[in-house]
């Protein structure tokens, strides 16, 4: 599947996705049971609504980084989000992945999961994507195979998987 990243780094777009960042209507609306037409029936799930109240407290400036919409290109629907937890700690983020229950089983997770993280390790300073999953969940253990993470350790209860930049890998 290929990806572009438009100079801004703001949007990334695959094959059958958009991946866009949080605009402040849509965070208010989340946080205040609202609907908003450009959403899937189902939109937002719990982690959805987790990230919106996230936003609103970052301190920070994510940037181009931290926390997207994923949207389906045929629908234009919004159908889940994806995040970046930035700033980097030693070179590695964290990423995060949700889609809604109606859109899942579509491989979406693992795609917009999969262009996040090549994005990630063109980023100045990092060189390692990380996310941890309870070994409970074995379609999200998938989601993270499938975008090529690798699993590096478990306690029984968590799997912890992991990708580090290619060697000669550009930065943006």
């Amino acid at each position: 599947m290929s990806s572009s990243f438009p100079p801004t780094g703001t949007e990334l777009t695959t094959e059958r996705l958009v991946l866009r960042p949080w605009v402040t209507d849509e965070i208010d609306a989340v946080l205040d049971d609202g609907r908003m037409a450009h959403w899937a029936e189902d939109f937002p799930a719990e982690g959805d609504r987790v990230i919106a109240g996230f936003i609103t407290e970052w301190t920070g400036t994510p940037g181009a980084y931290g926390h997207r919409l994923i949207v389906e290109r045929e629908s234009g629907l919004v159908v889940g989000s994806t995040s970046l937890l930035w700033p980097p700690t030693d070179g590695a983020l964290e990423v995060g992945y949700g889609i809604v229950a109606s859109r899942r089983g579509r491989g979406y997770a693992s795609e917009a999961a999969r262009a996040l993280i090549g994005f990630a390790l063109r980023m100045p300073g990092v060189h390692t994507v990380y996310a941890d999953v309870e070994l409970a969940n074995p379609a999200s253990v998938r989601v993270l195979e499938k975008a090529g993470l690798r699993r590096w350790s478990e306690d029984g209860t968590t799997a912890r998987f992991r990708t580090e930049a290619a060697p000669g890998l550009p930065e943006r």
